[in-house]
Formats: C-alpha cells, structure tokens, sequence
C-alpha cells in the first residue's frame, strides 16, 4: 500500500482526509482503506508537488445505546421548558354542550402556557380531563362572548374564529399575531353569527376526508399549537426575536 505526499491519520475521534484525485480514502471501523489503487505508472515522484487542496471532513461517531440497549428512554413528568415570556393567547368559548370540551381545552392551554380562557355557561370542569390545567388556567365565565369580544378588539386584540367559513384562511399558513384572541364554536352550530360579524379573521383546518369536522377540543388543539409553533418562545417574539 502506498501514498502520495500527504499524509492520511485516521485519529480516534475519526477524521477523513480525501486527497483531492490521487485516491478515495474511507474510514471504517477497521481503520483506512483505500477505494482505489493507482498502477505504477500513475504513481507520481517522491518529490512531486501536490497543488490540490486537502479536504478534512468529519466523521460522526454513532450515539451509544442506554443501559437498556435502546437509544431513547422514557421521561416521566419531565419538567416543562421555560418561556421567555407569556404567550399572549386567549381563548374565547361557548357554551359547550359537554364539559368534556372545556376540560380538554383548559388541559392543553395549560400544557401550551396560556393562561386565559374564556367560557361561557357554567365554565365547569371535570378535573379528572383537566388535571393541572384547573389551577394553572384563568377562567372567565360570561353570559355570552359578544360584549368581551368587543373589550378585547378595542383593547387591540386581534379575534380570530376557528371555523369552515367563506374568506377563511387555511390554517396551515396561517399567519397569527401575538395578541390573538382565538374564537371557538359550539360543537354542534360552530361560531354564532353575531360572533362571526366580530371576527378580524378566520383560520380553517382543511379536511381531506369524512366527517369533514374535528371534534371541538381537537381543533383547538391544533390551532393552538400552529400559534406556539410561531411563537416558540412566548411573548411577542418569534425565533430569535425579543418578547
């Protein structure tokens, strides 16, 4: 085995050196091999000069397995990651037919970081669905959303109804802002009108199958964590943006 002028050191933390045409050289586990040999009439002289570039790339060394012999492990209760700042998201809801709903949605904006929600009704839950949520949450009970709506957009919050409406937008690239007030509808009717006449704007989750509708707790999830997944860090900031 032979090699030009360069001198090719497979090191322990594992280092490749490709020197340009002269030959491919791979790093095994086994050490260095070469792709491929040159004939002796390729060989170049002793004291040849080598004018191409040496390209040192790294070799990645594979993650070791746990105690377990698997590469990931359950995390139970693992503590929640910390928030530069509050999300600035509330939640406005109707009257639902179930408490079910409402405990489902105080559950995830309790897992999310928000901390205002909006009902209408009873507001009550059952803690068994809502768990932390129950005391983590804020929550606002009302006759009905109209006259809060109307606080809220002179406040300068933008309303925006989750709902299959004409002018919606799809809620794949839907664009929130900060202060957003996200706007439920009851499971059965969806958003009242004289809620929708309110409304800044609309987000729609496209279906692509039947019942052509998401259960009432589960499309709020889903919108809930598109705006978390634009505002990762809380507050009014975006990635790498201050709150």
């Amino acid at each position: 085995m032979w090699l030009t002028s360069e001198t090719v050191t497979a090191a322990a933390g594992g280092l490749a050196i490709a020197a340009g045409a002269a030959e491919e050289v791979a790093v095994s586990g086994s050490g260095v091999e070469l792709a491929a040999q040159p004939t002796s009439t390729q060989r170049p002289a002793a004291n040849a000069a080598i004018d191409h570039p040496v390209a040192i790339m790294p070799f990645l060394m594979p993650a070791m397995p746990s105690s377990t012999g698997s590469l990931f492990e359950h995390l139970r209760h693992k503590p929640p990651a910390q928030l530069a700042a509050p999300r600035e998201l509330i939640l406005a809801c109707p009257e639902f037919r179930s408490r079910v709903n409402l405990s489902n949605i105080v559950r995830t904006c309790g897992c999310f970081g928000i901390q205002r929600v909006i009902a209408c009704g009873s507001g009550k839950l059952d803690e068994r669905i809502a768990r932390d949520g129950a005391d983590a949450v804020q929550i606002e009970v009302h006759r009905s959303l109209p006259p809060v709506l109307d606080r809220l957009k002179r406040e300068g919050w933008q309303l925006v109804g989750l709902e299959q409406a004409t002018h919606s937008e799809n809620l794949f690239s839907f664009k929130f802002v900060s202060r957003t007030v996200l706007v439920i509808g009851n499971e059965r009717l969806g958003i009242e009108p004289e809620v929708l006449t309110r409304l800044d704007r609309v987000a729609e989750i496209p279906m692509a199958g039947l019942p052509h509708s998401l259960n009432a707790a589960t499309s709020t999830a889903l919108a809930i964590y598109e705006y978390c997944r634009q505002f990762p860090e809380g507050g009014d900031g975006r990635p790498g943006a201050k709150p």
